[in-house]
C-alpha cells in the first residue's frame, strides 16, 4: 500500500470508516456464501443471492431470497452465524477485542471508532465496554440456547442444541433467521409457549442496548435507573403493551391469522407479533394474511424499531420519545420538551428531527423504485421497504419473488438501516464548521 492510500485510510472519520467496513465484511461473507463447499446437495446459489444473504446477515435483519437450512449445508449455516454475529455485536467490538487477546495496543483512532460504533456518550473505559459487551451478549445467547436445545430435545435429538444455539444467537441479534426449512421460520411452534417466550426474552434483551441491560441487573442494587435508561424501558414496554393490544384487536377474529387460534394462544402470538416487529423478523403465522390495517400498524413498529446501542434497526425508541415529548410540548405551549420531568436540550430535538426525515427519505424513495420494478400491492413494497430499512426481516412473501434490481434497493436499505442514515450522511458527506452566523428569517408555519 503506498503513502497516498494509507493516507486516506487514516483521515477516514468514524462513520466513513464504519461503512467501509461493514461493507467489506458483507462482500467476503458474500464470497464465503458463494462458494459450492456451503450448499447442500444439488443446490446452486448466484453471487447475487450469496450478496444478498450475506447482507441480510451482518446487519442482522433476516430477509432471504433463498431460504437458509434448504440451501445451505452446516459450513453454509455456520457462515450465516458468524455474520450475523459479527452484524450484532460490530466488527469494531470484535476487532478490539481480537487485538487485546493477541496483545496489541488500542490506538485513539480506533477508540474512535470504537464510540461511534456502540453509541457510547464518552471514551472513558471503552475497551472495558466492549469485553462487558461480548462478556454480556455471550452469557445471553449461551442461556437461551440452553433452554432452546433442552424444549426441542424431543422434536430433533441432539441436534436441538445446534437449533437452540443457531436461533439464540438469531434472536438476541435481532437477526430473524432461522433453520427450519421452507420458509416456515417459527410456525411449528405457534402453539408452544416455551419456546415463543424464549425467542421474546431474547429480542427484547437484544433490542434494549447493553447499556440498559447492565443498568436493569444493577437495579436491585441501586434502586434506580438512568435517565436514559428509564426512556428506553417506558417506550418499549409502552410499544409492547399497544402492540398486543392492536393485534388482538385487528387480527383476533381473523381466521388466517391469529382467530384460527385458543384463547390463551391468541394471547400469546399477539405479543409475539408486538415484539418481533421491534426489528426481530421471526413469525408464527403467515404474514401475508394479515389486514392492511395490521400491517400498517406493524410498519410504524418496524419504523420505530429497537433502541440505541443495541443490536436492532429502526430510527429507535428514543428518537420516537423526543419527537413525540416535543410536539406534545409545543401543543401545551411549553418552551422545552419534557420526559420524566427532564427537559431535553434543543439540539436532541434537531437530531431526532433530522434521523426522521432522512429516514422517511430513504425509505419512500427506494419504495417509488420498488413500486416501479416489483409486481406488488403498495402495502406490499411499502412494508418490504421498511422491514429492510429497520433491519426486521419481516416480509408478505415478495422477498423471493424480487427483481435483480429490487434485491439491489433491499440490500442498500439493509446497509443504511444498519449504520444508520445520520453515519450513513456523515460517511457520505463532508461536515464543516459554521463560521459565521445568517440573520434570521421568519415564516409562517400550518
Amino acid at each position: 500500500m503506498n503513502k497516498k492510500n494509507k493516507k486516506s485510510l487514516k483521515t477516514l472519520n468514524p462513520p466513513r470508516y464504519l461503512a467501509l467496513g461493514f461493507l467489506i465484511i458483507i462482500f467476503i461473507g458474500a464470497v464465503l456464501l458463494s462458494l459450492p463447499i456451503c450448499w447442500n446437495e444439488g443446490c446452486r446459489v448466484s453471487f447475487i443471492d450469496a450478496l444478498f444473504t450475506a447482507t441480510s446477515a451482518v446487519c442482522v435483519t433476516g430477509l432471504v431470497v433463498v431460504d437458509p437450512a434448504d440451501t445451505f449445508n452446516t459450513y453454509g449455516q455456520l457462515v450465516i452465524l458468524f455474520l450475523i454475529q459479527l452484524g450484532g455485536l460490530g466488527f469494531m467490538t470484535a476487532g478490539v477485542l481480537v487485538a487485546m487477546l493477541v496483545g496489541r495496543k488500542i490506538s485513539l483512532r480506533h477508540k474512535l471508532i470504537l464510540q461511534e460504533s456502540i453509541n457510547q456518550f464518552s471514551m472513558q473505559d471503552l475497551i472495558r465496554v466492549a469485553s462487558r459487551i461480548a462478556l454480556t451478549a455471550f452469557i445471553i445467547e449461551l442461556l437461551g440456547s440452553i433452554i432452546l436445545g433442552i424444549v426441542w430435545l424431543k422434536y430433533f435429538g441432539l441436534r436441538s442444541f445446534y437449533l437452540g444455539i443457531f436461533h439464540s444467537v438469531s434472536a438476541f441479534n435481532n437477526a430473524g433467521f432461522d433453520i427450519f426449512g421452507n420458509f416456515r421460520s417459527l410456525s411449528p411452534f405457534a402453539e408452544k409457549p416455551a419456546v415463543l417466550f424464549t425467542i421474546m426474552v431474547l429480542i427484547v434483551l437484544g433490542g434494549l442496548g447493553f447499556t440498559v441491560i447492565w443498568d436493569l441487573l444493577l437495579y436491585f442494587r441501586n434502586k434506580k435507573l438512568l435517565f436514559h435508561s428509564r426512556v428506553v424501558v417506558a417506550t418499549t414496554s409502552i410499544l409492547l403493551l399497544m402492540g398486543t393490544f392492536v393485534a388482538l384487536l385487528l387480527e383476533g377474529f381473523n381466521k388466517a391469522t391469529l382467530g384460527s387460534l385458543s384463547w390463551k394462544d391468541k394471547i400469546i402470538n399477539a405479543l409475539f407479533f408486538s415484539v418481533t416487529p421491534r426489528t426481530a423478523g421471526f413469525t408464527t403465522l403467515n404474514v401475508g394474511s394479515f389486514s392492511d390495517a395490521f400491517l400498517f400498524f406493524m410498519i410504524i413498529l418496524m419504523f420505530i424499531g429497537a433502541s440505541p446501542g443495541s443490536t436492532g434497526g429502526g430510527v429507535k425508541t428514543t428518537t420516537a420519545a423526543v419527537l413525540l415529548a416535543a410536539i406534545w410540548s409545543n401543543i401545551k405551549g411549553q418552551k422545552d420538551a419534557v420526559i420524566f420531568n427532564r427537559s431535553i436540550p434543543h439540539e436532541k430535538v434537531a437530531w431526532a428531527v433530522v434521523i426522521i426525515f432522512l429516514s422517511l427519505f430513504l425509505i419512500l424513495f427506494c419504495t417509488i423504485i420498488l413500486c416501479v420494478t416489483e409486481r406488488a400491492s403498495f402495502i406490499d413494497v411499502l412494508f418490504e421497504a421498511v422491514s429492510a430499512f429497520g433491519t426486521v426481516g419481516l416480509s408478505t412473501g415478495l422477498t423471493p419473488k424480487l427483481s435483480i434490481l429490487g434485491k439491489a434497493v433491499i440490500m442498500f436499505l439493509m446497509y443504511a438501516g444498519r449504520i444508520g442514515p445520520l453515519s450513513l450522511a456523515f460517511a457520505l458527506g463532508r461536515r464543516g464548521r459554521n463560521l459565521y452566523e445568517y440573520p434570521k428569517g421568519f415564516l409562517n408555519l400550518g
